[in-house]
Formats: C-alpha cells, sequence, structure tokens
C-alpha cells in the first residue's frame, strides 16, 4: 500500500477549488447585472403575464379531464422511453449477462405489450382525439 506524503483531505482540494470556482463565478454574474443592467420599473413590466395576453377572468378556471389523461399518457411514454434507451445500449451484451440469447428480447417484447394494451385502451376510449372536448367552452 502506498502512502501519500500530502494529508488525506487534501485530495479534495480540486473539489473545493471547483466549488469556489462556481460560486465566484455566479457571483460575478449576478453583481455583473445589477451594475451593467437596465432597471426601470414600468406599468408594462410590473402587469401580469399570461402567454403573451391580458388576463382576464377567475384563475381557479376549469380543466377538461382529457388534460390531465394526455399528461399522464406523457408521463406513461416518456417513461417508455427511459426504460427502453438503457435496455438498447446493453441489447448486445445481454446474453453474457443473463445466460440466454432471447431473454432480453422477450423480456422487452412484454414490456411493449403491456405499453401496447395501454395504448390501444386510450385509442378505443378516444382520449386523444380533443374535437369531442367541449370543457373549455
Amino acid at each position: 500500500m502506498q502512502t501519500s506524503p500530502y494529508p488525506y483531505v487534501w485530495q479534495y482540494l480540486p473539489l473545493v477549488l471547483q466549488i469556489l470556482a462556481a460560486l465566484a463565478l455566479a457571483a460575478g454574474m449576478v453583481g455583473a447585472s445589477v451594475f451593467i443592467g437596465k432597471h426601470k420599473n414600468s406599468r408594462t413590466k410590473s402587469g401580469a403575464y399570461e402567454c403573451g395576453m391580458d388576463p382576464v377572468g377567475d384563475a381557479r378556471g376549469r380543466f377538461s379531464v382529457r388534460f390531465y389523461m394526455v399528461a399522464m399518457l406523457f408521463i406513461l411514454f416518456d417513461v417508455e422511453a427511459v426504460f427502453m434507451l438503457p435496455w438498447a445500449v446493453i441489447f448486445r451484451r445481454l446474453p453474457a449477462l443473463t445466460g440466454s440469447r432471447m431473454f432480453g428480447f422477450w423480456e422487452m417484447l412484454v414490456y411493449l405489450g403491456f405499453v401496447g394494451v395501454g395504448l390501444f385502451y386510450v385509442w378505443k376510449k378516444d382520449i386523444l382525439n380533443w374535437s369531442y372536448d367541449r370543457g373549455d367552452q
């Protein structure tokens, strides 16, 4: 076992220097924006901004359930992509890892089957057909 002539704590010096450099850079940018930037308050700047439109009416308006269904579907298919990417990266090494040539293939086929059943359900329920939605009128 090799012993270092320096104390063990000194191994953290590069990390501490990097953190200090990041903090100095952040503080420098904020300080520069305070000194260089224009700070004129106006009626336009202090007004509410909602997607380029003037806010009218109650902010507690009702949303259609279809909006939330589409959000959940986005999460479902986003998670599908998150699971498929690592599988695709190690697909050629799966036989050595699992001991079976086709295990990884059948495993992903079952997973895609579940996702396909979910997509079929969504398609049959017409959740993605926005022409039926009258909740926002």
